[in-house]
């Protein structure tokens, strides 16, 4: 475990590292903590690894007041700010690397935002973003690579919703559909992985 300096205090964190040298740098959110989001939640554990093995070095964190991190819930401003920190500490280790911004629901709406508003991030990606749910008002004018990941069932973001949400971004973008996967993507995780490493393993950051 690492830990960050927050704005709230310490925030507890993982780091995943490529084999070789890594090619691009990425801070992953987790989902909403108050419905038990974590750092260690499957889809973003698989991610995580997932993306070590297409050359990204990737830093998870609990959001404030989760797991061990210092602080409580503060209802989606702490935690862009924690996100903020995260990112600072990553632009900090990996400065000669691109940085990108990515996360599941909650996390994929938090770091979503910022990192469409960040100068430093130069790619995007959302694992169920809760696009009925959030503002992503920031993201709707990005330009930026973005990449995204749904479930065809997701029953917190249906996936019509997400077909007009990603219509109405503007370019260059990508979505992949994991058949019959909930919001959660129970029994589907690995499914995830599979995608982002297709999605991003040939992609140049």
């Amino acid at each position: 475990m690492i830990a960050l300096s927050g704005p709230a205090g310490s925030l507890e964190a993982l780091l995943d590292t490529p084999v070789g040298a890594p090619r691009a740098a990425m801070v992953l959110a987790h989902p909403h903590p108050q419905y038990g989001g974590t750092l260690h939640t499957k889809v973003v554990f698989r991610a995580a690894k997932a993306l070590a093995r297409v050359g990204y070095a990737v830093l998870r964190f609990n959001f404030r007041g989760t797991g061990a991190s210092a602080g409580a819930f503060d209802g989606g401003s702490g935690e862009k700010d924690d996100f903020r920190a995260a990112l600072d500490a990553m632009a900090e280790w990996y400065s000669r690397l691109p940085l990108w911004a990515g996360g599941m629901s909650f996390g994929a709406w938090v770091a979503l935002e910022v990192g469409a508003d960040d100068p430093r991030v130069r790619g995007l990606v959302g694992i169920a973003p809760p696009v009925d749910s959030y503002d992503f008002s920031s993201l709707r004018r990005s330009t930026k690579p973005k990449f995204f990941i749904q479930g065809e069932a997701d029953e917190i973001c249906p996936l019509p919703s997400m077909w007009k949400f990603y219509g109405a971004l503007p370019e260059p973008k990508e979505l992949a559909v994991i058949d019959a996967a909930n919001h959660l993507f129970d029994g589907h995780v690995l499914e995830v992985a599979d995608a982002l490493e297709d999605l991003l393993g040939d992609y140049g950051p």
